[in-house]
């Protein structure tokens, strides 16, 4: 199960094919269902998984391993949203408040964006009271005394426009009212690139641990399907073939500008750097107990692999 996407789309039409086996992909419309049937039930043999979904199931106990092909990046100061005629004027504003989160705590769009809030403006996030729309995937996880769920039959967007909220964090909202906190935040985004390398994963590929166990060159596999994929892409985005780009498209050819090399990185090395600052967020932020050894994280036959 995965979204299509610039960097699998060639999996999806034929154009790569597997080496040993075939993927029967399941569309699934609305993505995080698919995660949730994942982590409770492991309905799928090969799934895209949310990154921090994916370290809380493991820490959990889950029988699946990924492989370090990061299908989703981007950059999270545009995923804050606040009513910009109430009193919150700047993310220092939100302390002693309360702030609405889509679905649930661990998700990772909502660690990135508290990271920012932390890293780059200050924020104590123990100060916020995090409001939550849903539960986590991962039933097991218990969240920190300050994470509280929302009252039913309301809405996180209501709230920030009634004053019950500061602000929000996920996805854009219906409202034309709400607007990001953070000032131009692509252009923010892509200064915190350049100036300090952050470059946030969102999502990676999950594989059953019974198949691993069975077959443990499926990991490779897969890596290598995955990354031909991307290879295609990323061909066709830095030689400007893409004929409708959408707004992701553009954005990962701004990546390419900011740092000239490939804006899709897969592997355990390259990506070191970024993959330990996300654990320590979710240390932080106690959705995890102490950092997980990457090592751990991955498919035994793919540790090495880069493409």
């Amino acid at each position: 199960m995965t979204r299509t996407q610039g960097n699998n789309e060639a999996l999806k039409t034929g154009e790569v094919t597997p080496h040993g086996f075939r993927f029967a992909f399941e569309e699934v419309p609305v993505l995080v269902q698919a995660f949730r049937r994942m982590v409770r039930s492991v309905e799928f043999d090969v799934s895209e998984m949310a990154l921090t979904t994916y370290l809380v199931a493991k820490a959990h106990g889950a029988r699946f391993t990924a492989v370090p092909v990061f299908l989703v990046r981007g950059f999270h100061h545009g995923a804050i949203f606040h009513d910009p005629s109430s009193d919150v004027r700047g993310p220092k504003d939100l302390q002693g408040r309360r702030v609405g989160v889509s679905r649930g705590y661990t998700v990772t769009t909502g660690v990135w964006a508290r990271a920012v809030l932390r890293e780059e403006y200050g924020v104590d996030l123990d100060q916020v009271t995090w409001v939550l729309s849903g539960d986590e995937h991962v039933a097991e996880y218990r969240p920190p005394a300050n994470v509280v769920p929302m009252e039913p039959g309301g809405s996180l967007e209501d709230m920030v426009l009634a004053g019950d909220l500061a602000a929000v964090i996920g996805p854009r909202p219906q409202s034309p009212a709400l607007t990001p906190l953070i000032p131009d935040p692509e252009e923010t985004g892509l200064a915190a690139l350049r100036e300090r390398g952050l470059y946030p994963i969102n999502h990676l590929i999950v594989i059953r641990d019974e198949l691993l166990e069975t077959q443990p060159e499926l990991g490779e596999l897969v890596f290598d399907a995955f990354a031909r994929a991307k290879q295609l892409y990323v061909d066709r985005l830095s030689a400007g073939a893409i004929a409708s780009p959408t707004s992701t498209d553009r954005m990962y050819g701004r990546v390419m500008k900011v740092t000239g090399r490939d804006p899709l990185p897969y592997g355990m090395e390259p990506n070191r750097a970024v993959l330990e600052e996300l654990m320590r967020h979710a240390v932080d932020q106690r959705i995890l107990d102490r950092p997980m050894p990457l090592d751990t994280m991955f498919a035994d036959s793919t540790r090495t692999l880069i493409a």
